[in-house]
């Protein structure tokens, strides 16, 4: 069954192109919208299985050779980020609908939207680590594809661009973690790891695993030093920026390190690399996004501040922080989902997003203002009973207070905690109020706005009007998704289900005082703004990550151009020598350190007389080419030497490969004759002597190791021979009186397609070159 959900995505990107074809006077989205919806209820409908304390899964055979199955099971977590992906999917495709114009290429946005939520459904409901892997780096190709969806504007581009180098690189990464683990643990399925989790602690590879599953995490969770991709892809449409960046694709590195915490949290290393990187994260992200002046900027670092706060309530390890991590993933979904959107409305009905020309909004837009309101208050966590982000802002606060470590620094460690969690929070409330009041009250400017404000469309306005209701009905009555939905998430991290009651007053205690600091410190911060602002222009500086990311791929393009140039001369004699040279030092040194030079003369063919007259013409004509002056010459013997080598198989009872031969032979033949006018005259080379001998040494060389590798293949016997194989089973397995063409088609028929390719390929660059050499311009 979860094989199905995965697919019905993939499918619908299949056949969405045509559906959309047939009825063009229909918006795209219209036929898009029932995909998420109704994987959303299918999924909901699966909450009283998991609520009984089972699982849901389905396996099926993909490589069985590698144990690699497509093994998928929905637990309590995987259930969390699977409603998060088609409920949120289902209100974006319904807002895109009216915010995206019939004018763009919505075919290709909503097929790349579709490869997406696919993607993130394998990844969340994946057990084999490699088939996780795999929808992982789809995730990363098609958030590449919709970043970039307005490739025609040059700052989109750059931040595709920029998000898949800082992914990719990470996904490399976690892809070694995954390796190392599999073969530590001896098994490919993520439930026996975490079952078998003893041996992987106790393994050498502990820590190599660890740290490379992390910063595949932290780069697909833009945590620090990683986060500076994230504002860049902002250039992508603001239903990609609501989608990708506040609900699903930033959670994909929370979800991995909630998936592999049961194996990993209870080392200090891990506490203090989350943890650290999380509150990094959090403090870094809610002070900058108060410098930005782009209210999707500000959204963007005010996303990575968030994902920072959840990363290092996983880094605390406790059930407590656990639960908190969970609830926050839930309600940073709906209010920053809702506040992207809302950004969008204010853009659509504007045209500008700077704040710098905003204002006074309220009174032409009211009820977008009213949704910002409650969505900014929720993310600030304003301890009203209204706004569910105060919740799990304030269970972060009691987490960081009840800490408990043993050893040394993890223990000094700790003891900060409480403060750098004050610190970001307090950011974190100065950027809610200027991304709200700085929007839509004061004195409108509307001599400064590209059109006249109103308010958006109702259409536009049910998805952020969802959002929000989500954001007062779960800050009013928490416990509504606490044990259907939260208690099963955090039982799959933790492995203990424990059903803690959630509610809003619990006395004058620890974290309401951090919380009214936070609210009395961020008020005064916020009315102060424009005071403290200009420390914006010294802080972070030259020290800036997006400065450090700019120059680290600057100066890689620099060594490569410096380093493509030093050989890339144009010169053919060069690049041959190059592939050349590079063949006879690696082929021998394997040959050397491995002892394979072997010489045997068992089992040889007897040589009779036409053999040696046959190879001895086929000598002298190969010797001949180096002197022949006239190109027809040229070829004919060229010619001679393959049609030569046809001769030999037939003497040595090789029909099958005569024939390829010739046929080969002749094509080649053929097509140097078809290409006789474009080929360079033949004249007396003016290499000098030194030149000359060098071209001896390396012609010598390889063709001494070529005679010696063709020795030694016949003489050594490393492996059984699979001669034998091919014998008993072409006829069983492939169907075919001759063992040639079976081996050719059936036994070896990828390689066989990719020779094939590799000629097509040739035959195209070969017709390109002459087309262009045609047209007299050679510099393409």
């Amino acid at each position: 069954m979860l094989h199905i959900y995965i697919l019905v995505p993939f499918l619908a990107a299949l056949l969405i192109g045509l559906v959309a074809k047939k009825e063009s006077r229909i918006h795209t989205g219209w036929f898009v919208f029932p995909v998420p919806a109704v994987l959303f209820i299918l999924f909901c409908s699966k909450l009283p299985v998991l609520a009984e304390g089972k699982i849901v899964q389905s396996v099926a055979n993909w490589i069985p050779s590698l144990d690699i199955q497509l093994s998928f099971y929905l637990d309590g977590l995987s259930m969390l980020f699977s409603l998060l992906i088609t409920g949120i999917g289902s209100l974006v495709v319904l807002y895109s609908i009216f915010y995206l114009s019939k004018k763009e290429q919505l075919v290709h946005f909503y097929v790349y939207l579709l490869l997406f939520m696919g993607s993130m459904l394998g990844v969340v409901l994946s057990d084999n680590v490699f088939v996780l892997y795999t929808f992982w780096e789809f995730t990363s190709i098609s958030s590449f594809l919709l970043i970039g969806f307005w490739f025609y504007r040059e700052r989109s581009t750059y931040g595709a661009q920029k998000s898949m180098l800082v992914t990719v690189f990470g996904g490399l990464s976690m892809l070694g973690a995954l390796i190392l683990l599999s073969i530590t643990a001896e098994t490919n399925s993520i439930r026996e790891m975490i079952a078998n989790r003893s041996d992987i602690i106790e393994s050498d590879l502990f820590i190599p695993i660890m740290l490379l599953l992390l910063i595949g995490a932290f780069t697909k969770s833009a945590q620090f030093p990683f986060h500076s991709w994230l504002p860049d892809a902002m250039e992508a449409p603001t239903p990609v920026s609501a989608y990708l960046h506040s609900a699903t694709m930033v959670k994909a590195g929370i979800y991995l390190v909630a998936r592999f915490s049961l194996i990993f949290s209870g080392s200090d290393i891990f506490f203090i690399i989350v943890t650290g990187a999380g509150l990094i994260t959090l403090c870094v992200g809610s002070f900058l996004a108060s410098r930005q002046t782009d209210l999707k900027g500000i959204l963007a670092y005010s996303t990575i501040s968030q994902l920072g706060m959840i990363m290092s309530m996983l880094g605390f390890g406790t059930g407590v922080a656990t639960l908190a991590a969970i609830f926050h993933i839930f309600n940073h979904a709906t209010f920053k989902g809702s506040l992207f959107m809302i950004a969008g409305i204010v853009d659509h009905e504007t045209g500008t997003r700077d704040i710098r020309r905003l204002g006074g909004l309220y009174t032409f837009m009211p009820i977008s203002a009213t949704l910002a309101f409650f969505g900014a208050f929720s993310m600030a966590g304003i301890p009203l009973p209204i706004f569910n982000g105060f919740l799990s802002k304030e269970m972060f606060f009691d987490a960081s207070l009840k800490l408990e470590q043993t050893s040394g620094f993890a223990a000094m460690f700790a003891q900060w905690i409480p403060i750098f969690a004050v610190a970001g929070s307090i950011f974190t409330f100065v950027y809610s109020m200027y991304l709200v009041f700085g929007t839509f009250t004061g004195k409108a400017k509307l001599d400064q706005l590209e059109k006249q404000p109103h308010e958006a469309p109702i259409g536009m306005l049910i998805s952020p009007i969802v959002l929000i209701g989500l954001v007062v009905l779960i800050g009013l009555l928490p416990n509504l998704i606490n044990e259907p939905l939260l208690a099963p998430a955090v039982a799959s991290v933790t492995g203990d289900f424990a059903l803690i009651h959630l509610k809003f007053w619990h006395g004058l205690n620890g974290p309401l005082y951090m919380s009214l600091i936070v609210v009395i410190l961020g008020i005064l911060l916020s009315l102060t703004l424009k005071k403290w602002q200009p420390v914006y222009n010294r802080v972070p500086g030259k020290f800036s990550t997006d400065r450090l990311y700019q120059a680290l791929v600057n100066g890689l393009l620099r060594f490569s151009n410096i380093f493509t140039k030093s050989y890339m001369t144009g010169s053919l004699r060069l690049y041959t020598s190059i592939i050349l040279v590079f063949l006879v030092i690696s082929t021998s040194a394997f040959i050397f350190i491995t002892d394979g030079f072997k010489i045997s003369f068992d089992d040889l063919a007897p040589v009779t007389w036409p053999e040696v007259l046959i190879g001895s013409v086929m000598a002298v004509a190969a010797i001949a080419t180096i002197w022949m002056n006239q190109r027809i010459a040229a070829i004919i013997v060229i010619g001679v030497v393959g049609y030569g080598l046809s001769l030999l198989f037939v003497f040595f009872r090789a029909p099958d490969l005569a024939l390829t031969q010739l046929i080969v032979e002749t094509i080649t033949v053929a097509l140097f004759l078809l290409c006789f006018a474009h080929l360079p005259k033949l004249k007396k080379s003016d290499k000098k002597s030194s030149e000359k001998l060098v071209d001896f040494v390396i012609a010598a060389s390889t063709g001494a190791l070529l005679t010696i590798v063709a020795i030694s293949s016949h003489s050594s016997q490393y492996f059984d021979s699979i001669a034998k194989y091919f014998v008993d089973n072409s006829y069983k397995l492939g169907g075919g009186d001759n063992i040639v063409n079976v081996i050719l088609v059936d036994f070896r028929g990828l390689d066989t397609l990719f020779e094939i390719a590799v000629l097509g390929l040739a035959a195209l660059g070969i017709f390109a070159m002459i087309k262009y050499r045609d047209k007299g311009d050679m510099n393409h």
